[in-house]
């Protein structure tokens, strides 16, 4: 997997990535995660990327030109054009069934704006999607596309030890993660439950699945409806006065 990072602060987004599990699976050359800055593709002396608005309001506005040599320069590089990604409080919001969407993509390019954004002309004939990570606003779009590399390159194969990393954690499977605990055993008067130290794999993946649910119903109700509960599972849920 190839993922490319347009933006006007590139420093800024190669410490990130330079770090961790993801900064060890780009030394490995497990996934290909490069940043380019847009101000490289500009055509003055002074390297302009912004221009006011047409029909005046707040701020400054990217320019159409150095976002489109920019990409066509990434294009190049690619066997087929990227699926090119504008971060954009007006887009879907970021989930992880659309991580898994963009996991399936060959190449994928995150378009991260700035000042009050970007000229519509670059979304209406470029931009293949926007998204957005959440119901608030940032100063640039750099935070955003770190967090979408992050939560699709992780599932890359090999990046993580073993797919189990993922696939039992929170939103994977459409529930949130169970509840984990680590020796010791007790600490300060509390006890690690007595399923998880039974070493009965029937009864572990059991207690796993309802602590799961239960979480669930508890913090993301929103999430239980989809989760193919049990007949058994409801009631365990009625019980608890969560369903």
């Amino acid at each position: 997997m190839r993922i490319d990072i347009m933006t006007l602060f590139p420093e800024m987004c190669e410490r990130v990535l330079d770090e961790s599990i993801i900064g060890r699976a780009r030394r490995n050359g497990i996934i290909s995660v490069q940043c380019h800055n847009i101000r490289d593709y500009t055509c003055d002396k002074h390297r302009h990327v912004d221009d006011m608005p047409y029909g005046g309001g707040q701020g400054m506005l990217m320019k159409p030109e150095p976002i489109n040599a920019c990409f066509s320069a990434i294009s190049a590089q690619c066997t087929s054009r990227p699926f090119l990604i504008y971060m954009s409080p007006k887009g879907r919001v970021f989930n992880q069934s659309i991580a898994r969407e963009l996991l399936e993509m060959e190449n994928i390019c995150l378009l991260c704006g700035h000042y009050e954004g970007i000229d519509q002309r670059i979304i209406d004939s470029m931009v293949d999607m926007e998204l957005s990570v959440g119901d608030y606003v940032l100063t640039g779009g750099e935070l955003p596309a770190l967090i979408v590399t992050d939560a699709v390159c992780r599932m890359v194969p090999g990046v993580l030890a073993e797919n189990v990393c993922f696939e039992e954690e929170s939103h994977y499977s459409g529930l949130l993660e169970h509840p984990q605990y680590t020796r010791p055993p007790v600490w300060n008067g509390m006890n690690v439950p007595e399923e998880l130290l039974s070493g009965h794999h029937e009864k572990i993946a059991r207690w796993k699945r309802l602590k799961a649910l239960e979480q669930t119903a508890l913090y993301r109700p929103d999430l239980i409806d989809r989760a193919g509960l049990t007949s058994d599972e409801i009631k365990y849920l009625k019980d608890r006065q969560l369903l």
